[in-house]
């Protein structure tokens, strides 16, 4: 009889136990959800599906079964199906290179007149730089941007990774095995239809084969963008991680009628600061769309930082964390040989730091950002700018003051160099870089004069035949490769009366 009863006790205690167990789950769920950031919370709830469904096997569409020896035959039937992308396209800034918010008479953008301190501009080197191009064949302005053949669908959609363009051809892949002598490769025709059947979302690797490449070579320009991003663990990156959200580009940079957004001319890429809280529909490009205006719990200093200071400014406390970027860059070096033959030295990173081709040049790696006020706006000058060349140039310059409301302070790569300017009107020169000998390309005939007046004939700018070299500067916002929280600035990194990030920055008091 006490067995039993006993057993009865036990019973009744377990009842209880399973009966109360959801809501003490509950509990324990809701009090851990208390104990996490808010802004961590919206954005794994912004973010929480990953998987996108996929309603179409093109492998499977009559259509590309056929026969492509051509890229622009790839479009063409892409075009069948998807009779508007291509008329989208051409309204965006990667197939015209040019500001859309800026009168095209002033040609900003890199199709127009627009410099910077790395390869200078797109008018000397056509069929090199328009290798990046989302497009077949612009070897020149005579490019014919109303065809709607001429548009790459294969660079941005395809899938197998085995897509290549040929570093000289325009746009174009190689149409047979070629050597680009520029890096001894060899290039292959693409199976045309094993990469046309392939399509799909963009990937990493998608933006990643110019973005990360941008000035000639791996991390070369941005700082925050090299090939470590194609596979990141999340110790590089919280969002792109491999072993964190694995976001792939297009997760930020969201797009609309095939306008990505999160290029910055003149125009911010974000005009609000806008969460997805307040307006679903809005583009995911700031961190504000997922993470909110308030991130941290409540009550927490940082939150009363983020109308002054952008949240890169504390969570990217250093770029260029795996792969080298370069910093300096002096054109006035280039032309040096050794026993008649142009010549490169590497150095620390395995990079070079000298070539005849290019001149001096410095790398870093783990790169504290200079920092300043930002809009969202950069404004720069173009090759038919004065400027002053008895001090550095500014070639461009973020937009912003600590009056403005929509100003933040934001962390740069600053890239410094010297490049060739015009001594009597005041403005820097756009050489002609590559080409045949006997075109007047610096890398083939070696004469400065010549490579001026040739490049300024393409891009229809003036030279008055007289040159020298000036040191410029050349800014990129740093919004990539962010570190966990943990790796995030401390308090004295700014607030310090030694050795402050922020000391550049005068006018204002800081605490510290």
């Amino acid at each position: 009889m006490r067995k039993l009863k006993f057993r009865s006790i036990i019973l009744f205690f377990l009842a209880l136990c399973v009966l109360f167990s959801g809501p003490f789950e509950l509990f324990a769920a809701q009090t851990a959800n208390e104990e996490q950031a808010p802004g961590r919370t919206m954005a794994q709830q912004a973010t929480k599906k990953n998987q996108l469904w996929i309603t179409a096997d093109h492998s499977k569409h009559a259509i590309l079964q056929q026969e492509f020896t051509a890229g622009p035959q790839v479009t063409k039937a892409c075009l069948s199906c998807h009779s508007e992308a291509a008329t989208q396209f051409h309204k965006t800034i990667h197939w015209t290179w040019l500001d859309p918010n800026v009168p095209p008479q002033e040609r900003v953008g890199k199709a127009g007149l627009s410099i910077n301190n790395f390869c200078i501009a797109m008018p000397g080197s056509y069929p090199r730089c328009t290798s990046c191009h989302a497009g077949y064949g612009f070897k020149d302005m005579s490019f014919d941007f109303s065809d709607q053949t001429k548009v790459d669908c294969l660079v941005c959609h395809e899938q197998t990774g085995t897509y290549k363009k040929f570093p000289a051809g325009a746009g174009n892949p190689a149409p047979k095995p070629m050597v680009f002598k520029g890096n001894g490769k060899t290039y292959f025709p693409p199976q045309w239809n094993k990469v046309a059947q392939s399509v799909g979302r963009p990937t990493r690797k998608n933006c990643g084969t110019c973005h990360f490449f941008g000035g000639g070579g791996d991390g070369v320009k941005h700082g925050d963008m090299d090939s470590s991003l194609m596979k990141p663990n999340k110790e590089l990156d919280v969002h792109m991680g491999l072993d964190g959200k694995n976001f792939d580009c297009v997760r930020c940079h969201t797009t609309e009628t095939h306008r990505i957004a999160g290029r910055t001319y003149a125009t911010p890429a974000a005009t609000d600061r806008k969460s997805l809280v307040e307006d679903d529909t809005i583009a995911k490009i700031t961190c504000e769309s997922c993470h909110t205006a308030t991130p941290h719990k409540a009550g927490e200093k940082p939150n009363d930082h983020t109308d002054k200071v952008a949240c890169q400014s504390c969570h990217i406390p250093e770029f260029a964390r795996v792969n080298p970027t370069k910093m300096w860059w002096d054109w006035s070096k280039a032309g040096q040989k050794k026993d008649g033959k142009p010549f490169k030295k590497k150095g620390e990173f395995g990079k070079p730091v000298y070539f005849t081709l290019k001149g001096d040049m410095s790398w870093g790696k783990n790169v504290k950002p200079e920092y300043d006020w930002y809009n969202g706006s950069i404004a720069a000058v173009t090759a038919n700018d004065m400027v002053d060349p008895s001090k550095p140039i500014q070639i461009n310059w973020p937009v912003g003051s600590q009056n403005d409301p929509n100003s933040r302070i934001s962390p740069f790569k600053v890239h410094r160099g010297k490049q060739p300017y015009d001594k009597i009107n005041k403005t820097l020169l756009i050489p002609h870089l590559f080409g045949k000998k006997g075109s007047s390309a610096y890398w083939a005939d070696w004469d400065w004069k010549k490579a001026l007046e040739s490049g300024s004939s393409k891009a229809g700018t003036k030279f008055s035949g007289e040159f020298d070299f000036v040191e410029t500067s050349y800014i990129f916002p740093i919004t990539h490769m962010v570190a966990p929280k943990d790796k995030s600035l401390t308090c004295t990194e700014c607030h310090s009366k030694t050795d402050s990030r922020l000391s550049n920055l005068k006018g204002f008091y800081m605490p510290g």
